[in-house]
Parts: C-alpha cells; sequence; structure tokens
C-alpha cells in the first residue's frame, strides 16, 4: 500500500528571496513556479494538496508560529528581531546581507559611555540590543522605510540597517561602521507540525539540505 504523502503548507517570501529559493524548493520536490508568475493570488494550491501562502517577508515567522503554514523561509535578522517559538533546522544560504551600523561619512559618531545617540532603524530590539553591549543607551528611532534618509537628515547620528552591496549608503553619503551580523535566509517549521507530520517534514528538510549542498559544490567547481 502507497503511504499517503501528508500535504504541507508554505509561508514563502514574495519576490527576491522566492526567486533565489526557487531552485531549491523544486529540487526538494516543492514547484513553485506557479507562484513566480504575474498572478497576484497569494495562496496557490499545488497538485498533492500542498499549499503556498506567499507573503512579505516579515510575516512568514507569524504564519508559521500561529500554525497557519507548516514551514517557511525566514531572514535570520527577522527571526532574531521578532523572537518566534520556531524550529530552525536549516540555513539555505540565500539572501546573504548583512546587518549593520552606518552614519554619514561627513560626521562621524564619536561613541562613549554614557553619550546621547539617536539611531534609525527598521530592528529596534537588535540595534539597542548591540549598543547597550557597548555601554550606550541609544535613542531608537523606529522607521519602516528609507532608514538611509534618517541620517540623510539628520533625524539621527547612525543608522542600522540591512546592506547587501552598499551601494545605497555610498549613494547618500553614508559609510559603514561596523557589521552587527550575518544575515541569510533559514528554513523555520512550526513544533507542532513537525510532532504531526515528522515523516513529511524531515524529508523535506532532507531534500532541501542535500540541494544546498549540491549548490555549495556548484559554486566551489565553478571557482
Amino acid at each position: 500500500m502507497t503511504p499517503v504523502r501528508e500535504p504541507l503548507t508554505l509561508a514563502l517570501p514574495k519576490g527576491r528571496i522566492l526567486r533565489q529559493a526557487a531552485g531549491l524548493l523544486a529540487a526538494a520536490g516543492i514547484d513553485p513556479s506557479v507562484a513566480l508568475g504575474g498572478s497576484r493570488k497569494l495562496l496557490h494550491e499545488l497538485p498533492g494538496g500542498d499549499r503556498l501562502l506567499l507573503v512579505k517577508p516579515v510575516d512568514v515567522p507569524t504564519y508559521v508560529e500561529h500554525g497557519i503554514a507548516d514551514v517557511g523561509l525566514a531572514g535570520r535578522d527577522t527571526l532574531l528581531e521578532r523572537q518566534r517559538d520556531l524550529y530552525e533546522p536549516l540555513d539555505l544560504g540565500i539572501g546573504r546581507c548583512r546587518l549593520v551600523v552606518a552614519e554619514p561619512a561627513a560626521a562621524p559618531a564619536t561613541l562613549r559611555r554614557g553619550m546621547t545617540l539617536r539611531v534609525a532603524t527598521k530592528y529596534p530590539r537588535l540595534a539597542l540590543a548591540h549598543y547597550l553591549r557597548r555601554g550606550i543607551q541609544p535613542e531608537i528611532i523606529y522607521l519602516s522605510g528609507s532608514v538611509e534618509l534618517g541620517a540623510v537628515t539628520q533625524l539621527a547620528d547612525q543608522i542600522v540597517d540591512l546592506v547587501e552591496s552598499g551601494a545605497t549608503l555610498r549613494e547618500n553619503g553614508l559609510v559603514e561602521v561596523e557589521t552587527i551580523l550575518p544575515i541569510s535566509t533559514h528554513l523555520v517549521v512550526h513544533p507542532a507540525s513537525l510532532k504531526l507530520k515528522p515523516g513529511r517534514i524531515t524529508a523535506l528538510i532532507d531534500a532541501l539540505r542535500a540541494a544546498v549542498e549540491d549548490a555549495r559544490a556548484e559554486v566551489v567547481a565553478r571557482g
């Protein structure tokens, strides 16, 4: 008797990360092509019963934590900032960037204990922890849009934000001061789903791990 294939619901980030993850998902038996076209549909039913939820990257952990999705793909920045109760079995090695401190090149801040420092960021928890480790109690200014503008307009002395190439910083007269932590995309799993669907989820993790290792080997082979 052929075992029943347990359907999964996956919360996937819309945009660039999904395009980067497409090959890994396909190698693991999840075909995301239906979600990569021009459709505005946010929920896709796949043959075999799997479902894809297309959500904002910052919302992936929320859908998984509340059990709406069994698994998801989320950035390490979001996971650390939101501190969700999720199982994180695998770093997919995609969406690589870094969380950095940056400031105006023409107005560098001289950090010292007890100083008043205004910091603009989308990551208040991570930013606060970073400065407290240095003995500085900053005024955190939360921005949801272009954080660079916070420093350009002197709303803030420094910013904490994600950087990939650094081009946007340079174009706005900002320089990186230090890297807080490297960022990449992780597979996250709802703890209850792991207990209820252990066979399917374990198989997915193993398949994705193999796909990640193959991708790394291919990069090394290309030199």
